[in-house]
């Protein structure tokens, strides 16, 4: 047992709980080490025990960072105060720090923090069942966002009020309560905290797995459920009058969602730019059809292809996509192609193309491109800024070596005062104010191809292409302003 001893007749053990010395940050990263080095249980009455012991744990561990993180978030701007910084700047960057310790992007950062607050400083009695074991972290969540646009006292109230029958209803049956309980607590704000909310309405994309995409509308309830009724009514007159040639209903509602946005019946006419990356075997490689035989994983006419900020697809479907003659469901699509160049060794983009001159800015595309998504660790948000990572103040250049690819809120962050970007195209590190470093390694142009052989095993071509590519690499022309 860590900090304290349970030795039989010390007299410890007198009806009254023992004491132990707290843990300190090294007891706990044993403790870690211990408790993942665990046996499975030899019986099934003892793995369910364990289940359940287990759970608890995660319970009293999401208490304990809750704790921890508000004791930062208190550190930080006491530190800040005493630097005569103003109160309406104090805390920037909290959340993005505990988002790095947490191995988690800066979107759930804030959440994380919001939870934090909203649990230490307003709902005494979930935090208690939260360190008890007795709730998931999951489930305080759900109180907190349900409670979140109340004062003070009346998210106590709810916290109070709800407190005998946390652990005993369900996750949707508890939201509703609290909702109700909320909008029972003031409903003159709860109808003003209702109008608020529909200016948060918003369509969002993300992707899916098998190439496909959600996309999804966040509307007011009325509205939402009309929509949704729209396309099931004619969904469902399709299909009994015979005219959905065998697609279900959830694929005809898909289809009309999709001819009623862009009027076409595919979404083909709409012009959209995709950054659609594959090898140049895989490109020309002879197109297959459904009588063909499988080919190996290995065929490098059968790579993956990559579409940049989405992920891979499969080369068959690539070149369904380029070529001219087809008209699947996607439809035809114009096409431009563009060279890029990847280092041998790692497969990361150093150099591409420029012969097409639709577009300017081919320096951003050319760090898009290669970053794929935000470039900070575990930030998968879309591109939004290409900046300087050494700021241009402090003399870092505006070049592909010195650029990132980063989302608004990361770019706005790196900022604050504390921080500190490094880049090299083969990696970024963040340092924080406390002094971590966090790095990132930037990805291969395309994923799940081996890497190319090490320069002494080359052939003699391969090395002067690759010193070629070395030389490109360094050019200056590459800098341009982002």
């Amino acid at each position: 047992m860590f900090g304290g001893s349970d030795t039989a007749g010390s007299g410890a053990h007198d009806g009254a709980a023992s004491v132990r010395a707290p843990l300190t940050t090294a007891d706990l990263a044993t403790f870690t080490a211990r408790l993942a080095a665990l046996p499975v249980a030899g019986t099934e009455a003892e793995n369910i025990d364990r289940l359940r012991l287990l759970e608890d744990l995660k319970a009293v561990c999401g208490a304990v960072q809750a704790r921890e993180t508000v004791a930062f978030d208190a550190a930080r701007r006491d530190a800040e105060a005493g630097r005569g910084i103003p109160a309406a700047k104090r805390g920037r960057g909290v959340a993005a720090e505990v988002a790095l310790a947490r191995r988690d992007s800066p979107a759930r950062g804030s959440r994380h923090l919001g939870l934090a607050r909203a649990l230490v400083n307003e709902m005494p009695h979930t935090m208690a069942a939260l360190t008890a074991g007795r709730i998931s972290e999951w489930r305080a969540t759900l109180l907190a966002k349900e409670t979140g646009w109340l004062p003070v006292a009346g998210r106590r109230h709810v916290d109070q009020t709800l407190a005998p029958q946390v652990t005993q209803l369900g996750d949707r049956r508890l939201a509703a309560q609290a909702r109700a309980l909320a909008l029972a607590w003031d409903p003159a704000e709860s109808v003003r905290h209702l109008r608020r909310a529909e200016t948060e309405r918003c369509v969002t994309i993300r992707p899916a797995p098998d190439t496909m995409v959600y996309v999804t509308a966040l509307l007011p309830m009325t509205r939402g459920i009309a929509a949704w009724a729209t396309l099931d009514r004619d969904a469902k007159t399709l299909i009994g009058t015979g005219q959905a040639d065998g697609r279900t209903r959830g694929q005809v509602m898909a289809d009309l969602l999709v001819q009623r946005l862009t009027g076409q019946e595919t979404a083909a006419a709409v012009p959209v730019e995709v950054h659609l990356v594959m090898t140049d075997t895989a490109l020309m490689g002879a197109l297959t059809d459904e009588h063909s035989p499988a080919v190996s994983v290995t065929d490098p006419t059968e790579a993956p292809a990559w579409i940049v900020g989405h992920g891979p697809i499969p080369a068959a479907v690539a070149r369904e996509l380029l070529d001219p003659t087809h008209d699947g469901p996607a439809g035809k699509a114009r096409v431009w192609l563009r060279r890029l160049y990847t280092n041998p060794e790692t497969g990361q983009l150093v150099a591409m193309d420029s012969k097409r001159r639709l577009f300017d800015g081919l320096l951003r595309r050319m760090i898009i491109l290669r970053d794929d998504t935000c470039r900070t660790p575990w930030c998968d948000a879309p591109i939004r800024h290409t900046d300087h990572a050494t700021g241009h103040a402090s003399g870092g250049d505006t070049s592909y070596v010195n650029g990132s690819g980063l989302c608004e809120h990361c770019n706005l962050g790196k900022e604050t005062e504390g921080w500190q970007h490094a880049a090299t195209p083969d990696l970024l590190q963040v340092t924080t104010p406390t002094g971590h470093t966090y790095q990132a390694h930037t990805p291969p142009l395309l994923r799940g191809h081996p890497p190319g052989p090490p320069r002494h095993e080359r052939s003699g071509l391969e090395q002067q292409l690759a010193h070629v590519i070395d030389l490109h690499y360094h050019q200056p022309h590459h800098r341009q302003a982002s």
